[in-house]
C-alpha cells in the first residue's frame, strides 16, 4: 500500500476534555485507502519544531467527504504544539497511511480499549457494522471516558464501561470484566491500550481460546520502519517494528 506525504487542510480541531483533542483534516487520498488500525505521521505544516512528527492513530474516516478524523492526548511539547494548530489557518503535514490494520474477522467481535487506546478502536468499530460488535472502554476516572460514548453509540450495540475510582460504570479494569463477557461467546478479540492492559487480555484470550489482535502504542521516529526505534519482542527471539510490522500483530506474535 503506497505512502503519501501531503498538506492536509484542517477543516475542525475541538477539545473533548481538558488534554483530549480531535481534529478533522482534509485527505482525499488517504482516506481512500485507511485501514483501522492504521496511523499518521504527522506535524504543523512549516514548522521547523519539533523536528520528528508525531504518530496518530485514525479514529475514523469518511472516504465520500475524503477526511480523516484523528483523536490525539496532548501530553508534551511535540502534541502541544499540533494542539495550537487552527482550522481554516494552518495546515497538517501528514505522511500515511502507515503500518499494519486489524483483520476484520468473526461474526461477534469485543472491542477493549483503555485511555487514548480507544480512539483507534473508533475506526475500527465503523468498520465492523453492521455486525454486533460491544467495547469495554475503561479509564481512571468518569472526566477520561464521558465523551467517549456518544462517539460509540451508533457503531457499537452495547458500550461497557468501567473506571478506577467507581465514578462511572463498574468500578476496576476492563480485564476483571473480560472473563464474563466472554461467557457470552464472543469470537474475536481487538485491543489497544496501555501494555499491563494488553498483557492480560491476550492471557485471558488465550485461556478461552478466543483469536486476539492487539495494537501497540511505542514512541517513534521515523514510523516507516528505517530506524528501529519501536521494537519489540516476539515469541521467536527475532525483534518486530511496530510502526511498520504493526502497530496491530496477533497477541501470540509479541511478548508484551
Amino acid at each position: 500500500m503506497p505512502k503519501l506525504l501531503v498538506q492536509a487542510a484542517i477543516l475542525q480541531h475541538i477539545d473533548l476534555s481538558s488534554s483530549i483533542k480531535q481534529m478533522t483534516i482534509a485527505a482525499p487520498l488517504l482516506a481512500q485507502t485507511a485501514q483501522p488500525g492504521q496511523f499518521v505521521h504527522v506535524k504543523g505544516a512549516g514548522h521547523p519544531e519539533p523536528l520528528l512528527r508525531r504518530p496518530i492513530s485514525i479514529a475514523g474516516v469518511n472516504r465520500e467527504a475524503g477526511t480523516l478524523t484523528l483523536i490525539y492526548r496532548i501530553v508534551g511539547k511535540g502534541s502541544a504544539m499540533l494542539a495550537a494548530l487552527k482550522p481554516g489557518v494552518d495546515l497538517l503535514d501528514c505522511l500515511g497511511p502507515l503500518g499494519q490494520g486489524f483483520a476484520l474477522r468473526g461474526e461477534k467481535p469485543l472491542l477493549i480499549g483503555g485511555g487514548i487506546g480507544i480512539a483507534p478502536l473508533l475506526f475500527l468499530a465503523q468498520c465492523l457494522c453492521p455486525l454486533p460488535a460491544e467495547i469495554i472502554m475503561g479509564g481512571r476516572t468518569q472526566g477520561e471516558l464521558t465523551f467517549w460514548q456518544p462517539l460509540f453509540k451508533d457503531a457499537c450495540q452495547h458500550i461497557h464501561v468501567t473506571t478506577d475510582d467507581g465514578s462511572l460504570g463498574v468500578k476496576g479494569l476492563t480485564v476483571d470484566i473480560l472473563p464474563q463477557m466472554l461467557a457470552r461467546h464472543f469470537d474475536m478479540i481487538y485491543a489497544c491500550g496501555p501494555q499491563p492492559m494488553l498483557r492480560a487480555v491476550t492471557a485471558i484470550a488465550g485461556t478461552h481460546r478466543v483469536p486476539c489482535q492487539v495494537s501497540l502504542e511505542e514512541r517513534m521516529a521515523c514510523g516507516i520502519g528505517a530506524c528501529l526505534v519501536c521494537t519489540c519482542n516476539t515469541e521467536s527471539g527475532a525483534k518486530k517494528k511496530v510502526c511498520s510490522d504493526g502497530p496491530v500483530f496477533w497477541a501470540e506474535e509479541v511478548l508484551l
